[in-house]
């Protein structure tokens, strides 16, 4: 494997990851308040948090989406303020660190800001209730650089069936079809992690342009909601999407689904979130699994699905989301954002060509954000901005 190691950094050196999803501006929120000084991720940051700028180099990061998350605790208003603070943290990081981080929102930029040097950084909005149900909110949230919007989080919208909800509405409303199809006008991609599989459908059916699974999973590797199905990703291809692997344990490892329910519900018994990470819900999680220990992940249970998606979807249609500090459980070899080259090590030791991992890990990626432009083109000159409200089409 120290072949394979010394190889894999060679790889990133010329071809970086770009990876899909890390929530550190939730996890400054939560920890800091946004207090930068207090979590300076110029210096060594992994006492508290996955990510940091030397980490990032060190991992053979050049490209980054920033979840710009919000707790579906926060509906309405509320929701939407906390989204656009989220969106101003990620603004603050990049002008604090100028020489490493690099703010873009096309494909072009991306590839500047490598060319660069320095990390480029975009941000998602995961969760549908980030945008109040406005179409003027949603465009707002791409005017201020937010380059895909996650449909649902842990819970259903008005328009949209999550994974990890009971289904209500079968997939997606009249509305959440408008809400795909100007996202499609904007050019935001349409990011279908944490999405019902029948919302995975029908978003896919209605959507113009590529579709993004920014830390999804294989369920046919390990069945949890949260991944996508084979059929799902079958029809990859058509549509021109990219999945993004995650490398949350509860996802990608079958042994570990019980024991992270049985984890979260600790969590809820002492009068925490399930997705909590301060330092009171870090030190309940560690002692729970003092008493029931943990079944560990490594690089080879994320490789297993890379593989299989890989198989079932086709090389041009695979990438990486870690979900790095949205998650408190991490395989054991990628335990922060320096263990990418331990990824790419196991596929080369499977056989992935230089060609496969250069696609998995930055040029599909670009590509879909390329091509969305190129559909947002073309209907900006067709189509007007949509004014439909949810009262309108969903009654």
């Amino acid at each position: 494997m120290a072949d394979e190691l010394v190889r894999a950094r060679e790889l990133l050196a010329e071809v970086p990851v770009l990876d899909g999803h890390n929530d550190l501006p939730w996890a400054l929120r939560q920890q800091v308040g946004y207090d930068l000084d207090r979590r300076d991720i110029a210096l060594d940051q992994s006492a508290e948090l996955h990510t940091d700028l030397d980490r990032l180099a060190a991992g053979g990061v050049g490209g980054q989406f920033w979840s710009v998350y919000v707790s579906t605790d926060l509906q309405g208003d509320h929701a939407v303020s906390a989204t656009l603070e989220q969106i101003d943290c990620v603004r603050a990081l990049a002008a604090r660190y100028p020489g490493r981080l690099q703010l873009a929102g096309t494909a072009d930029e991306v590839e500047s800001a490598r060319a660069a040097g320095r990390i480029a950084s975009l941000m998602g909005a995961e969760g549908g209730h980030s945008i109040n149900c406005s179409m003027a909110t949603l465009r707002a949230l791409h005017e201020l650089g937010v380059r895909y919007l996650t449909l649902t989080h842990n819970d259903n919208v008005p328009w949209a069936d999550s994974a990890t909800d009971e289904p209500e509405h079968g997939g997606l409303t009249a509305f959440g079809v408008e809400v795909v199809r100007e996202m499609n006008r904007l050019g935001m991609l349409v990011d279908l992690s944490h999405v019902a599989a029948d919302t995975m459908r029908d978003a896919l059916g209605a959507s113009r342009a590529p579709v993004l699974f920014s830390h999804s999973s294989a369920r046919q590797v390990c069945d949890h909601p949260r991944n996508v199905p084979d059929d799902v990703l079958a029809k990859l291809p058509g549509n021109g999407g990219v999945a993004m692997a995650t490398f949350v344990t509860k996802f990608v490892l079958p042994e570990s689904v019980r024991w992270a329910a049985e984890a979260q519900a600790e969590l809820v018994e002492r009068g925490l979130g399930e997705l909590d990470t301060s330092a009171e819900a870090k030190a309940v999680l560690a002692a729970f699994e003092e008493r029931n220990p943990r079944p560990v992940a490594t690089a080879a249970t994320v490789a297993d699905h890379l593989d299989h998606m890989r198989e079932v979807a086709g090389i041009d249609h695979v990438g990486i989301g870690g979900d790095f500090d949205g998650t408190a459980f991490v395989p054991a070899d990628l335990s922060d954002v320096a263990g990418y080259p331990n990824l790419l090590a196991e596929l080369l030791r499977r056989g992935w060509s230089q060609s496969d991992l250069a696609k998995l890990t930055w040029h599909n990626a670009v590509r879909v954000l390329r091509d969305a432009e190129s559909v947002s083109a073309e209907l900006r000159r067709t189509e007007s901005p949509s004014i439909a409200r949810i009262e309108q089409l969903d009654g």
